[in-house]
């Protein structure tokens, strides 16, 4: 049963932080022609587009895209106990799984840095992964680099960010209830 729980813990995840991705590249107005958006793009369309149909989008954002999450987030904390014989409660499972998607967007911004970072050692020259990383990134980086610019060329931008979010989720931990079991 464990292995079962796993692979639906991961199906919900995956398609989760594809859902988030998708939302976030549309927000900071990435390179729609990139490889890295065309595949997410790819595989979320056939979730994404039978909604737009019905619910349109507001001022910019996905709505579709972002409700599609919310009830991914949700239904993990609905399903994986149905299947392992718990009693469930809907609103503490929607609850659930407001948080667990506003947690996970941050998770997702921590490995996007991490990976960004580790390429900038190793890649040369562009590559367009990296430059869509770079996009996805930039929002949170550029007001840090404002105030803490680079030092003899290092940038300590995606340090600092890190320990930002790091005290942000210590901070949520003690006061947003259901945080710190997630």
């Amino acid at each position: 049963m464990e292995a079962i729980n796993y692979l639906l813990s991961f199906a919900f995840d995956a398609l989760l932080m594809l859902l988030v991705l998708r939302v976030w590249l549309q927000l900071v107005r990435a390179d729609f022609y990139n490889p890295f958006s065309q595949f997410i793009v790819k595989v979320t369309n056939p979730v994404v587009i039978p909604l737009r149909r019905v619910i349109p989008g507001f001022g910019g954002i996905d709505v579709p895209t972002v409700l599609l999450a919310f009830v991914v987030a949700s239904l993990k904390f609905i399903l994986i106990p149905l299947i392992n014989g718990a009693d469930i409660n809907i609103i503490s499972a929607l609850y659930l799984g407001l948080i667990y998607l506003i947690k996970q967007t941050g998770i997702l911004l921590f490995m996007l840095m991490l990976v960004m970072a580790l390429m900038s050692w190793v890649v040369q020259g562009y590559n367009p992964t990296q430059a869509i990383f770079q996009q996805l990134t930039e929002p949170f980086l550029k007001p840090i680099k404002r105030i803490v610019p680079s030092i003899g060329g290092l940038d300590l931008s995606v340090l600092i960010a890190f320990l930002l979010l790091n005290v942000i989720n210590i901070f949520l931990s003690g006061s947003v209830p259901g945080w710190a079991m997630l």
